[in-house]
């Protein structure tokens, strides 16, 4: 566990802010070299806007504490709200600097583990919030999509490569959610079965050992889970409702900070909602730490038909300002004061 516990704090290294800061800030920069600077004069800023921006924050506020009432419940309250607040912001931190490909779940278990959880329970947790987030996904995006104007959502379609992107996205998360719930609530052994199976191909056999040791944390899981009573899966779906929905707002309160509260109507702000569904399914399959520049590059693509002429990019960089940076410095932060609790002082 010493050697593993090494290599995972060698991942989660504060200096490791630096590449995706980066990536970020010079795809802004890229995208903003010829920002007209006389567009600024569309933003219609007031005493009150203030407000919308405090809604912004307080929105990403809503997300963390929906995350840190989900580790809890998950946890049968094992875990006091203290220890829950550590993993959500190592866990964003994690996710914040690694690909958004891969994410922080595989480390997200060794801090749960670390906050008292043992190791069988965390893999059981770390499942059931990546079950719960995709399951989240698959539902809003369809109601989302009848609710509104198919033709302003996948406008997309004339860049067919953003549009297969989503695809590809959408599918990966279908897929693996029924992977999961298949293996973690109805048939463990199966599934664990079929992984050893796959994994004796020459060209992946390499990796059985750690197939085997999935299968176990998936048996573990399941039988965490499976007796679970409704009003549980109720509460933790709630809070991962809370939280992406809360996550998904931010971008509407930062447009009427800056440019009013009369700016769009109630379909238009619910279709930028949308957008933001399609172009989180996208950033799935991004190589860059957080999917930097990325999903700057995206958000400038899919919301340009939704703000004033000119001023995509700026907003797309006040966008992350909110909703990602804060992360890397949070995280940066905690991390080394997290280290010394569990590992120096024990």
């Amino acid at each position: 566990m010493v050697d593993n516990s090494g290599k995972i704090l060698n991942k989660v290294k504060p200096g490791r802010i630096i590449f995706p800061l980066l990536i970020g800030i010079a795809v802004s920069a890229f995208l903003m070299r010829d920002f007209d600077f006389q567009s600024l004069t569309l933003i219609k800023l007031t005493a009150s806007s203030i407000i919308f921006l405090l809604i912004a924050f307080l929105l990403m506020a809503i997300r963390d504490i929906g995350y840190i009432w989900r580790i809890r419940i998950l946890s049968n309250n094992e875990l006091s709200w203290g220890r829950c607040l550590n993993i959500v912001m190592l866990w964003e931190f994690t996710s914040a600097i690694t690909p958004s490909a891969v994410g922080g779940t595989s480390v997200a278990i060794f801090f749960i583990n670390k906050e008292g959880i043992n190791l069988g329970k965390s893999s059981a947790i770390v499942l059931m919030t990546s079950l719960l987030d995709e399951l989240y996904f698959i539902i809003t995006f369809p109601l989302v999509v009848l609710f509104l104007d198919q033709t302003d959502l996948f406008s997309i379609r004339e860049n067919s490569h953003f549009f297969w992107v989503a695809v590809i996205g959408y599918s990966i998360k279908l897929v693996y959610s029924i992977f999961v719930f298949y293996g973690l609530l109805l048939n463990p052994r199966g599934l664990k079965w079929l992984l050893l199976f796959i994994f004796r191909l020459p060209i992946i056999r390499r990796w059985r050992p750690k197939a085997n040791e999935s299968g176990n944390d998936l048996l573990e899981a399941s039988a965490q889970f499976k007796n679970w009573p409704i009003k549980y899966w109720i509460k933790a779906f709630i809070a991962t409702g809370f939280s992406w929905t809360s996550r998904y707002w931010v971008v509407n309160a930062l447009i009427l900070f800056m440019f009013g509260y009369n700016y769009l109507y109630l379909e238009s702000h619910i279709l930028v909602f949308a957008k933001q569904l399609l172009m989180w399914i996208m950033m799935l399959v991004t190589p860059t730490p957080g999917g930097a520049g990325f999903a700057e590059y995206i958000f400038k693509e899919f919301l340009s038909g939704d703000l004033p002429q000119g001023m995509e990019n700026f907003m797309s960089f006040l966008w992350r300002l909110v909703s990602y940076y804060p992360y890397l410095l949070i995280g940066a932060f905690l991390i080394p004061r997290w280290i010394r609790k569990r590992f120096i002082q024990v």
